[in-house]
Formats: structure tokens, C-alpha cells, sequence
């Protein structure tokens, strides 16, 4: 990142185009859109690790640059190439669109041979990638879900054994020990609960239940509350 001035922005930014994206960033201290997006801007270009430099004006204390631009509103960005201004966009953005602006100056992501074959999603396209990391989350993850819709639940609580529990795991493990669930889990909740304490398999169906009907589910607290009081 750079701080240009009227001075050096032919030298910093126009000819520096000419062998890297140049992203201009034109600011003043007053502007609050201003400092939101700054951070965002220098975080993004950063990701690129030189494939785009970032050069910020402080269109107060250059106001031939701005004047080069005809800005009329700030923050204001564009972007360069080979001398050009070729991209750009005013006001504050998210973090996803100003990367989504970077990532154009950088041109398409090249995926590696596993990222393709999660991007396919098939069977066939999993275990391949599985094939070259055996323990990669997102096609462990991928591959049980599917096997799990598709009936094959032993399968799939074999395959999440691969990897460390989280949310997801625990989801799809209990998907695939309770199955559907029924149309009364109320009801279903009810009868399980006084077994939970002495009974094991009464109380991992209870968890598989709750982890299913998920934590957005407004009855999911008030059961697991009546576990707890259950179980202590």
C-alpha cells in the first residue's frame, strides 16, 4: 500500500499500472463511508500478495488527482491497468464486493484437482477427491450427506470418523441414526425422556432428535433444558 500524492501519482499509479493492477483509493479524514472502507480495500488487496497494489489519495491534500478523476462524491475507487482506468465503483461496499471488484483485476481462481471435483459433487467426483486427501473436510462432509439421503447411513457415519467433530459432523450423525423424524417428535421427546438417564440408546436417540430439529427450532431449548433436568 502506498500513500500517493499529485506528485507521485504519475510514477506510483499510472506507470506502476503498466506492470501491476493499481486499485486508487481516494479518501479524506472527514468521510466516515471512508474509513469503513479503507480497511476492507487494504484486506482484500493484501489477499492478492502483490498481484494488485493499492494506492490511497487523500483528495484534500491532492486535489489535482481528485480533479484527474472528476470525483464528485467520496469514497471513490478505480482501478488500473497498462495506464488505464478500467474498473470502479463510489461509496462504501462490503467485503464481498470489493473483493469481487479485486478479484477481476486478478482474473479467475485456478481450483486445484480436489477443489474441481468438490465442485462437481457426484459420487464418483468425492471418492476421487477423497482418493487424494482421505481427510478433507468439505468432500468428507459431501460424500457422508450423500450417502446418508441415499440410505446408505453406516456408510456415512463410518466415512465422518475421518475427520474431527463439529456442528456439521454432528448433524449428519444424527441424521443418519434417527432418520426421519417423526411427524409427532413432541410426542416422541416425551417418551424417550424418562429413559435418558438409565438407558444409553434412549438418551443418544434424544440428542439425534434435538441435533436434527436444529438449534434455529424454537422447541429445541425447551427440550434440551428438560434433558438437562433429566440427566442432573
Amino acid at each position: 500500500m502506498a500513500d500517493v500524492t499529485d506528485v507521485t501519482f504519475e510514477t506510483e499509479v499510472v506507470e506502476r499500472s503498466k506492470q501491476v493492477a493499481v486499485v486508487v483509493d481516494l479518501w479524506a479524514e472527514w468521510c466516515g463511508p471512508c474509513r469503513q472502507l479503507g480497511p476492507i480495500i487494504e484486506k482484500v488487496v493484501a489477499e492478492t500478495n502483490g498481484q494488485v497494489e493499492l494506492a490511497k489519495v487523500d483528495v484534500d491534500a491532492n486535489p489535482a488527482v481528485a480533479q484527474a478523476f472528476k470525483v464528485q462524491s467520496i469514497p471513490a475507487v478505480y482501478a488500473l491497468k497498462d495506464g488505464e482506468v478500467v474498473d470502479g465503483f463510489m461509496g462504501a461496499q462490503g467485503e464481498d464486493q470489493v473483493r469481487e471488484f479485486v478479484q477481476r483485476l486478478v482474473g479467475p481462481v485456478e481450483l486445484s484437482e480436489v477443489e474441481q471435483l468438490l465442485e462437481a459433487g457426484d459420487e464418483a467426483s468425492l471418492r476421487a477427491a477423497l482418493e487424494l486427501e482421505s481427510a478433507n473436510p468439505d468432500a468428507v462432509v459431501a460424500l457422508a450427506a450423500l450417502l446418508i439421503d441415499s440410505d446408505r447411513a453406516e456408510e456415512g457415519l463410518a466415512l465422518l470418523e475421518r475427520i474431527p467433530e463439529s456442528p456439521e459432523t454432528r448433524r449428519l450423525a444424527a441424521v443418519a441414526r434417527a432418520g426421519d423424524v417423526p411427524d409427532d417428535v413432541d410426542g416422541r421427546l416425551g417418551q424417550l425422556l424418562p429413559r435418558v438417564k438409565a438407558d444409553d440408546d434412549a438418551r443418544q436417540e434424544f440428542i439425534d432428535l434435538l441435533e436434527v430439529l436444529g438449534s434455529d427450532d424454537p422447541r429445541t431449548g425447551d427440550w434440551r433444558r428438560k434433558l438437562s433436568a433429566a440427566l442432573f
